[in-house]
C-alpha cells in the first residue's frame, strides 16, 4: 500500500492514537468508571500532569473520553469513557491475554481483572 494511503487507513489511525504513551493506561483506569483528574493521575501512576492533560484532551477530541465539569466549589472535573472508549475493553483484554501467553514475567502471574485484582481475589468495588 502506498504511504499516502496510510493516512486514511482505520488501522493506521487507531494505532496512531493508541500507541501514544499513557493512552491505554488511561483507558484501562477509566474502565472502572469515571474519575477526577487527580484520581486518574494516581490510578495511571507515573504520568506527569501536563502529559495526562494532553492525552485526555486528545482522547476527548477523538470521542474516546468525555469530560464533565461539575459546578461545585471548587469546580470538579470528571472523565469517563464514551461507548467508543468502553469498546476498547476488548483491546485491553487481548493485550492481557497475549502478555499472559507470550511474556515470561506475565505467565507466572495470576490473571488480573480491570482493577489489577487477580480473577480469584475478592474486590471491594461493586460492579
Amino acid at each position: 500500500m502506498p504511504a499516502e494511503d496510510h493516512a486514511f487507513c482505520p488501522v493506521h489511525e487507531s494505532i496512531d492514537l493508541l500507541q501514544e504513551k499513557w493512552v491505554l493506561h488511561i483507558v484501562r483506569a477509566l474502565l472502572d468508571g469515571p474519575r477526577g483528574f487527580n484520581e486518574l493521575s494516581r490510578a495511571v501512576g507515573g504520568v506527569n500532569t501536563t502529559t495526562l492533560a494532553a492525552r485526555l484532551e486528545r482522547l476527548e477530541r477523538e470521542g474516546v473520553v468525555s469530560k464533565t465539569v461539575e459546578s461545585t466549589m471548587p469546580p470538579r472535573t470528571r472523565y469517563a469513557l464514551t461507548d467508543g472508549g468502553v469498546a476498547l475493553q476488548g483491546v485491553i483484554d487481548a493485550i492481557a491475554e497475549w502478555a499472559r501467553s507470550h511474556l515470561k514475567r506475565c505467565t507466572d502471574a495470576p490473571a488480573r481483572g480491570r482493577g489489577g485484582v487477580a480473577a480469584d481475589e475478592p474486590t471491594a468495588v461493586a460492579r
